[in-house]
């Protein structure tokens, strides 16, 4: 909830300094024939710092306790918060400058985010209740975040990737899963066997 409070705020921040945020599409640097701008250079560490994490939970699922994570320290309450917020100024950046370019009034756009985060607030415990109570969905989650990780590193060196792509995978991939859960939820049901019918006996 804090994490999230925070992230609203910075979007608002965002919102009310659109003049910077504006100009950081503006070209900073060449690289291989590339004018790579502030934008394409946050959507690029961005993309790479999801890549890092998502692959360091990935591993951390796959070892399991017999592997070197059975050593590592719980995540402190400051970290996670640090972490919530990078990810989601990659995250805000692209949606406020996308933002600019669909609406003109800033109250409009403050009022969608409010509400977005609200929305947000409550059903994150649902979410992540699920979440923790299905390790393939968790699984699942981490390589959602790898897939947007590469999608924003490529994006950042300006090879347009269209988003009816990425979410059109994921839905197809969550609507599996979800299939499997069912599959799951019905095979642990015990089936009850029906005694044969035995004749009273002439006894």
């Amino acid at each position: 909830m804090v994490g999230l409070g925070l992230a609203m705020f910075m979007r608002i921040a965002l919102l009310i300094s659109i003049s910077w945020v504006v100009g950081l599409t503006q070209p900073l640097v060449t690289f291989l024939g590339h004018e790579i701008s502030g934008r394409d250079m946050i959507l690029i560490f961005g993309g790479l710092f999801l890549i890092a994490k998502s692959t360091h939970e990935i591993h951390q699922k796959l070892e399991g306790e017999e592997g070197h994570s059975s050593a590592r320290v719980a995540p402190t309450f400051t970290s996670v918060i640090v972490q919530i917020i990078l990810l989601d100024a990659v995250f805000s950046l692209d949606s406020v400058i996308t933002a600019v370019g669909l609406v003109q009034e800033i109250s409009i756009m403050i009022a969608a985010v409010v509400l977005s985060v609200i929305f947000m607030m409550g059903f994150a415990a649902q979410v992540s209740g699920f979440v923790d109570r299905h390790p393939t969905v968790k699984m699942l989650a981490l390589s959602f975040l790898l897939l947007i990780g590469v999608t924003l590193m490529v994006e950042g060196f300006a090879v347009h990737v269209p988003k009816g792509y990425i979410y059109f995978a994921m839905a197809f991939s969550l609507f599996v899963e979800m299939l499997n859960l069912r599959l799951r939820r019905r095979a642990a049901v015990p089936v009850k066997l029906h005694q044969p019918y035995l004749a009273p006996s002439s006894k």
